[in-house]
């Protein structure tokens, strides 16, 4: 197997709007709405945790300060609970954290897309490859997180590695999908990437979920390319240019994604991770039951 160089950072792209939670996210921001009691980005990081990421860059906005808050320590908390005794929930607050000196935050100060919101890490990141999870999309895997199963697909192919799943093929043209090549350990080739195909025309049924691990080269297109769709600077634009002269593979994921940037999304997001609860789930599941009977 040959030598990579290791995926040590991973970038989250916090600085969205979160419209459509409003009028929620006019005051809290949509990644730290919570599921069950734990906020959306946490989930994320959470991921990125099991998957040996060792440094977390967070590209944020206006008002996201509470994101910074979040991963910080809370002295006078801290103290309440140590002096009622409170080893449980001290144990949770410290175990959400990552280590002391290994998150950085930096500003997109124009709403000018995921590729512009990416190109605003280049500094922190460096000249390395780098995890990026979009905080909007939590995973409910059936078995190690999907960034622990692309960490170890880029072991043994290198190059960038995009997650994707299965949708129904007359479902292809709400996506980004991608084309499929040879296979390569749990996942294949990727041989070219279409946003939201006309119907009928998407290279085959596996679409883009919202994780992915770039080569550094990525930073260099975004810096000069064009805006796209939406007239935003858009990420698959530039991994296109990319794919022209570095591999792509695709990290076929096992398990569920939920989309908390919607609201049906984030609904059952709730829903699914309540039911894993053993200390709620009886209570949850019975009310589930009763509300499903009224429809």
């Amino acid at each position: 197997m040959a030598e990579h160089k290791k995926v040590r950072k991973a970038v989250f792209p916090v600085a969205g709007l979160g419209t459509r939670f409003l009028p929620a996210t006019k005051a809290v921001p949509k990644e730290m709405l919570t599921v069950v009691d734990k906020p959306i980005i946490q989930y994320v990081v959470d991921e990125a945790l099991e998957a040996g990421i060792e440094q977390f860059v967070f590209v944020t906005g206006r008002n996201k300060h509470i994101i910074e808050d979040y991963f910080d320590i809370h002295f006078e908390l801290e103290q309440t609970l140590r002096e009622r005794s409170k080893k449980a929930e001290m144990t949770l607050l410290a175990g959400q954290l990552p280590k002391a000196g290994t998150v950085s935050f930096t500003r997109q100060q124009e709403p000018l897309g995921l590729g512009h919101a990416v190109w605003c890490a280049r500094e922190i990141v460096g000249h390395e490859p780098f995890a990026l999870l979009l905080p909007d999309m939590i995973m409910k895997s059936e078995g190690k997180g999907c960034m622990k199963g692309m960490i170890d697909l880029y072991a043994q192919s290198g190059g960038n590695i995009i997650a994707v799943e299965e949708c129904e093929p007359e479902q292809a043209h709400k996506y980004g999908i991608v084309g499929v090549g040879d296979a390569i350990g749990d996942g294949f080739r990727i041989t070219d990437m279409v946003e939201k195909p006309a119907k009928g025309t998407a290279p085959s049924n596996f679409f883009i979920n919202g994780r992915y691990i770039l080569q550094p080269e990525v930073f260099k297109i975004l810096e000069t390319q064009e805006r796209g769709a939406g007239n935003e600077i858009q990420l698959t634009d530039g991994m296109l240019k990319l794919l022209k002269d570095q591999d792509f593979a695709g990290y076929h994921f096992k398990g569920t994604t939920y989309d908390c940037g919607a609201k049906d999304g984030f609904i059952l997001a709730n829903v699914a991770f309540a039911l894993e609860r053993a200390d709620i789930r009886p209570t949850v599941e019975e009310g589930f039951k009763a509300l499903l009977k009224t429809l």
